[in-house]
């Protein structure tokens, strides 16, 4: 083994043991992620431009690791804030309910549930209470995507 190979599974090691992404992979690229084991923290907190917004965003592989689409978990707490997609996304809902406001529609999702959102949107993303929900964009770098 490689010393960047041996760099790279003490880093997956650490962060399952800190609680970060539990991972599983092939030895042929197909990897796996135990999800709702994933743990949002303060240093997941998103940026949506408003300091009272809380939301937060968990990427679940790196751009090295999936570089056409990317995929994460999401939370949001009692925040609607503005946004508008350079990227095409999926949301699908695991606890609580999402709306997307365009418009002058709503659109909402509970547990169970997807959401589709194009790219170019220009939406407000909407939270009673709390949400989680898994984000699936293409491509991979919607935070570049202007």
């Amino acid at each position: 083994m490689d010393r960047q190979a041996l760099e790279q599974l003490v880093r997956e090691v650490l962060l399952e043991k800190l609680g970060g992404q539990a991972r599983s992979r092939g030895t042929h690229g197909v990897k796996s992620v135990a999800a709702p084991r994933i743990q949002i923290t303060e240093a997941d907190r998103m940026d949506t431009g408003r300091s009272g917004d809380r939301v937060y965003t968990h990427d679940l592989f790196t751009l090295e690791e999936s570089p056409r689409m990317g995929v994460g978990v999401m939370e949001m707490i009692d925040t609607t804030f503005p946004w508008t997609l350079g990227y095409d996304e999926m949301d699908y809902v695991v606890e609580g309910r999402l709306d997307v406001l365009i418009g002058g529609e709503t659109v909402s999702a509970g547990p169970g549930e997807v959401l589709y959102i194009p790219k170019g949107s220009a939406i407000q993303f909407s939270v009673q209470g709390r949400a989680r929900f898994l984000y699936f964009v293409y491509p991979a770098d919607w935070q570049s995507q202007k």
